[in-house]
């Protein structure tokens, strides 16, 4: 097995230079392990150290990285032109859009490269890794590794292996989380969406219905989450919260409650005839609610900034 942090260890390779690649490749290479990192499109590879310098600096901020390690960074970070390159890596991540065509016509071309037991993980947040080895000639070594955006401030790395996919590998994977600092969630089985999205499509479905159903606007909702579950769920999950509040307090109104919950896909007309509209948020300048200018930057900024001093605390 890769014994990650071995100085004589090859690089990790990351085929993906966008917002995820990019956070990922800055994740090793500040944890001292060497990266190469490939994209298709030449644009998003001239931007990559632009992203990794972003997010060092935001480590150096905050005391998750030590001072000085941009540098070092520049001697790891190795930006290469073809597939070719990734002969030798130890592991390779990918990153790139969300659909299996193109993942897997990654996958064949990397597969020319690497060794027969390197392993391969796709950042996919949705699709079972089941879906994706097909033509694979080692479906064994791959599974899903699933970081959360943006990676370096949440915490969080569900990793999901499939029917075939070797223990070897499985234990590289949660290796190579911990020794970049974030933390493994393993799934037991696949399942689309995994834990954390399934979670948050579930909350998202409810809180449309409530808009739909004329109970309160976007902005109540979001209030009342932010204000309430956000703050407690940030400390205990779901499973911990019933039983500080008492199961068979929570068993009452779970009986009461979940039957009249929304269960069907009738509250996405909410969503639909936003986006119908023209309507797509934040980039677009108005979704579920406005977004002047400077309004989504000002939030992602505060956001990071809470993120990032929770994971000092942390690790403190």
């Amino acid at each position: 097995m890769i014994e990650y942090g071995n100085k004589d260890q090859g690089p990790v390779g990351i085929v993906g230079a966008g917002l995820m690649g990019g956070g990922i490749a800055a994740l090793v290479c500040a944890a001292g392990l060497p990266v190469r990192i490939f994209d298709e499109d030449a644009s998003q590879l001239s931007k990559i150290e632009d992203r990794v310098t972003t997010v060092v600096d935001e480590l150096e901020t905050y005391g998750l990285a030590e001072p000085g390690t941009m540098g070092k960074i520049r001697d790891r970070l190795e930006i290469i032109d073809e597939y070719s390159g990734l002969a030798g890596c130890t592991a390779v991540i990918e990153a790139v859009f969300e659909d299996p065509a193109v993942k897997k016509a990654v996958y064949s071309q990397v597969e020319k490269y690497i060794d027969a037991h390197t392993m391969i993980g796709t950042n996919t947040s949705n699709i079972v890794p089941s879906d994706l080895v097909g033509g694979m000639q080692h479906p064994e070594r791959f599974l899903v590794i699933h970081f959360w955006n943006p990676p370096h401030a949440i915490p969080l790395v569900e990793i999901v292996p499939h029917s075939q996919t070797d223990k070897t590998i499985i234990d590289e994977a949660v290796q190579l989380v911990k020794t970049i600092g974030n933390e493994p969630v393993v799934l037991s089985k696949e399942v689309a969406g995994f834990i954390g999205n399934r979670l948050q499509y579930a909350l998202l479905r409810e809180a449309l219905w409530l808009v739909q159903n004329g109970i309160a606007d976007f902005e109540g909702v979001d209030r009342a989450m932010t204000l309430s579950l956000g703050r407690r769920y940030a400390i205990t999950g779901p499973f911990a919260t019933a039983d500080l509040g008492g199961l068979d307090t929570f068993l009452t109104i779970s009986q009461q409650l979940m039957p009249q919950l929304a269960s069907d896909m009738s509250p996405l007309e909410v969503m639909k005839q936003i986006v119908a509209k023209g309507d797509k948020g934040a980039k677009t300048g108005h979704g579920l609610l406005p977004w002047p200018e400077k309004r989504a930057e000002s939030i992602i900024n505060s956001r990071n900034d809470e993120l990032l001093r929770r994971r000092k605390e942390e690790r403190d």
